[in-house]
């Protein structure tokens, strides 16, 4: 009975709460002098306190919360109060589901809260065929049975929505284990990778230690936009999986916009300026094209065109952050060219040998991605589609129960017209007037 105290399910939801908003304030996964600074600067608390409350905090494993040995110990507790209450509670509930109610007492039926009392010259066969015909077009599908000479007709609607409860547990044990899995079993880290280059690994949140992905991730490019004053507008980057030296996938990636391979999923997260510019070169005769990595006032050479250029000076523009290039081009000839190219664009140059190349320059970024793996997240979406479901159930579907009782007396018969919903009264109450109108339109019915 402790176990299945609704008191206990209350106390250990309070606990979950108030460990969860702890959670949320408090940084995760850090080193302890975040953890001196935040209760200093944050809490303004003196530098003496400051170091006993980060004591305490990783004493209690706050820095690691979610994957403490206690604050499972209240899931499970919390899932025990659920499957012991369902151990409990069920079995009746069950029996409601198939009872058999024709076999109901006959006293109760006629004293029941929603009745009404006919009476018609017709037949009792007559009378039991003319109203399941009735309540068969109002979609209920009447039962009949003999009752010491009397007939009694059983009509219900939705016997299995008691049960919609029970998969409202069932769907919070399921997001539960979803989220254990997870917590022991998944993975969570962060990496940079380069426009143009590729990693195999990822480092995790709080220890840094590297993580094998198992398959390789190259950052074909990065892409910025910013807003007029400056602020990053939003970015994306085009990321390819690599598996045997074969590209798997390809997708460009946003914020909300993720990728995911093999369990791994890749979130934009943030970027870095690394302060020098990527140069794509495309010789337009010969096919050829060769990308470059340069510092602004370093000069470049492509050996197999013999052609040096370089980026000789950044031109601010309107958009703090942002530059022209002047971009300089010597032929093999030795004769040079001054342009002007924008962030990003692509410009088809004629030179004075006569040959024609296309440049195109572009800042050079890292993608930040932040990367997880968890096991049990498909267990955890279907543990929310069933509390969807059960939820609904729970809430909007009722079973609605209506018996007839149908008894000769004297020259005329007697109808006992009796109805029972397990919740939403009110709104039973009016179909029940509107069953009641039905059974009275049959020909010969008059309403006592």
């Amino acid at each position: 009975m402790f176990f299945a105290s609704v008191k206990l399910a209350l106390f250990i939801l309070f606990l979950l709460a108030a460990a969860s908003i702890i959670g949320t304030i408090l940084p995760q996964g850090e080193v302890p002098g975040v953890y001196s600074q935040f209760y200093s600067t944050t809490l303004g608390l003196s530098h003496n306190s400051a170091q006993i409350l980060t004591k305490i905090t990783f004493q209690l494993d706050l820095d690691t919360m979610y994957a403490s040995w206690w604050f499972r110990s209240l899931i499970l507790l919390l899932s025990l109060n659920l499957i012991i209450c369902t151990i409990e509670r069920l079995p009746d509930v069950w029996r409601l589901v198939i009872l058999d109610n024709l076999d109901s007492s006959l006293d109760r039926i006629i004293n029941m809260r929603n009745r009404r009392t006919y009476t018609t010259t017709l037949a009792v066969k007559e009378s039991c065929e003319a109203i399941s015909a009735k309540l068969k077009s109002r979609g209920w599908q009447t039962s009949a049975r003999d009752r010491d000479g009397d007939t009694l007709l059983f009509a219900q609607k939705a016997p299995w929505s008691r049960l919609g409860v029970y998969v409202v547990h069932t769907s919070i044990l399921m997001i539960f284990v979803g989220a254990l899995i997870g917590s022991i079993w998944g993975q969570k880290g962060s990496v940079n990778i380069p426009e143009t280059l590729t990693t195999d690994k990822i480092y995790q949140f709080g220890s840094g230690a590297p993580i094998d992905l198992g398959f390789t991730v190259k950052c074909n490019w990065f892409h910025l936009s910013q807003y007029p004053n400056g602020a990053p507008k939003e970015y994306e980057s085009e990321l390819v999986i690599i598996e045997n030296g074969q590209e798997i996938l390809k997708k460009t990636i946003e914020v909300n916009g993720p990728l995911s391979y093999k369990g791994w999923t890749f979130y934009q997260s943030s970027y870095e300026s690394h302060q020098k510019f990527i140069i794509s070169v495309a010789n337009i005769g010969t096919m050829t094209e060769e990308r470059f990595l340069a510092p602004p006032q370093q000069p470049v050479r492509w050996q197999t065109e013999n052609l040096l250029f370089g980026i000789q000076d950044l031109v601010p523009t309107s958009i703090p952050g942002t530059y022209k290039y002047k971009l300089l081009i010597a032929d093999s000839k030795g004769a040079q060219s001054l342009y002007l190219l924008d962030d990003n664009q692509q410009m088809t140059i004629s030179l004075a040998d006569g040959s024609k190349y296309t440049f195109h320059i572009k800042e050079f970024y890292s993608t930040g991605l932040q990367v997880s793996k968890d096991p049990g997240v498909w267990i955890v979406y279907i543990g929310c589609i069933l509390m969807l479901i059960g939820l609904s159930v729970a809430f909007f579907v009722f079973h609605k129960r209506i018996w007839i009782l149908v008894r000769r007396e004297n020259d005329t018969t007697q109808i006992f017209l009796a109805g029972t919903t397990n919740k939403n009264k009110a709104g039973f109450d009016t179909e029940f007037n509107a069953l009641s109108d039905t059974v009275a339109d049959i020909n010969q019915i008059e309403v006592q």
